[in-house]
């Protein structure tokens, strides 16, 4: 098969983690007989560079027509730089809120593993970790109460602020699809996160929720409160399979999973929209500090890119095969400098690449 994805590498250490990931995706279509092509895209900083503007329609029309979309990262150092002395709209993050509405990217998933390479690195206690946890966090991305009308005036004689929190039916129902159909590719465990004893928001997400269950009997379906699931996160990750949750709780809990995992350098992402088309990227940023030196970790990228040839592609086999290079070297000690501790040996973003590359079987 022949695959076309449009690629942005952005800012920062973005170019060189999207080389990588590239290099990953090539030696994986030689193995099993597919074809990458790739259309480099400016976003962000550098776009901002060149055209003034952090995403040009020239650009998002290039996205649009692809098969997919791989990110590296955007910005700089926020406060300083010279992409941050600008209208909110013109900032290099600007474009990264504009792709996803102009893609119509309504799912974010965000996975959450432990290596046991890395066990040492997690925060939790050994006897809470055991022998790790492999979960997924599935969140909404456009509704809610970031997107809900929102106002600040004086009433009667007092400052007051409304934020609305609004879903309906349709935008629940599409993300609990995707939630269970990523299910069926695991463990076939859905975890519903709600605050359906106090909000009328989530009552409907529960029944919702509950009627796209029946459309997957393989599946099963719990409903957990949000505060609770917090405190479960930390106590036994290893419970959960596919958490489906609602914006502002899905921002909260996957930056809790992604602080257990004891690197953020090692997590992927993906962005979705109702078809199987997504923007792929990893959880961090663009690391302007190390850009250029050959020290960054490429591994999330890698990762992003094994997502996207399992949800965008149905690819199973060669995701398998990416994840299960990646694994192979940190089990052979090989680590980039933000993930080394004494006794391993300490590889560059470009080696790492390769080694991953060289793992494809």
């Amino acid at each position: 098969m022949n695959y076309h994805i449009a690629t942005i590498p952005g800012d920062g250490i973005g170019p060189e983690i999207v080389r990588e990931a590239c290099k990953v995706l090539d030696q994986t279509g030689k193995v099993f007989g597919h074809t990458f092509q790739y259309t480099e895209v400016l976003m962000g900083g550098c776009s901002i560079d060149a055209y003034g503007v952090p995403l040009t329609e020239e650009a998002l029309e290039t996205a649009k027509k692809s098969d997919s979309v791989l990110l590296g990262a955007v910005g700089g150092n926020v406060g300083n730089s010279r992409w941050y002395d600008v209208a909110p709209n013109l900032r290099p993050e600007a474009g990264l809120l504009a792709i996803r509405k102009g893609l119509n990217l309504f799912a974010n998933i965000r996975p959450a593993y432990l290596y046991q390479e890395l066990a040492a690195a997690c925060p939790l206690k050994k006897e809470i970790i055991g022998e790790g946890f492999d979960l997924v966090i599935m969140r909404e991305l456009t509704g809610g109460l970031y997107f809900g009308e929102r106002w600040t005036k004086e009433v009667d004689g007092v400052m007051t602020a409304v934020d609305t929190l609004t879903y309906n039916e349709n935008e629940i129902r599409r993300i609990a699809v995707k939630a269970f159909d990523i299910a069926m590719k695991r463990k076939k465990h859905v975890t519903s996160v709600d605050k359906a004893n106090v909000l009328d928001s989530s009552r409907l997400w529960r029944k919702v929720v509950e009627e796209v269950a029946k459309d997957y009997p393989e599946v099963t379906l719990t409903h957990m409160l949000v505060d609770n699931c917090a405190m479960q996160l930390v106590m036994n990750p290893g419970q959960f399979d596919v958490i489906l949750t609602e914006n502002m709780f899905g921002d909260i809990l996957s930056d809790e999973a992604s602080m257990i995992t004891g690197s953020i350098g090692m997590l992927s992402s993906a962005s979705m929209n109702e078809s199987k088309f997504g923007l792929y990227e990893p959880s961090h940023g663009s690391a302007p500090d190390i850009a250029g030196m050959d020290v960054a970790n490429p591994i999330a990228t890698i990762l992003s890119a094994a997502m996207m040839l399992r949800y965008s592609f149905d690819l199973d086999q060669e995701a398998s095969a990416i994840e299960k290079a990646v694994q192979q070297v940190l089990t052979e000690g090989y680590r980039t400098a933000d993930i080394y501790s004494p006794g391993c040996e300490k590889v560059g973003c470009s080696r790492m690449g390769d080694l991953i590359a060289e793992r494809i079987r």
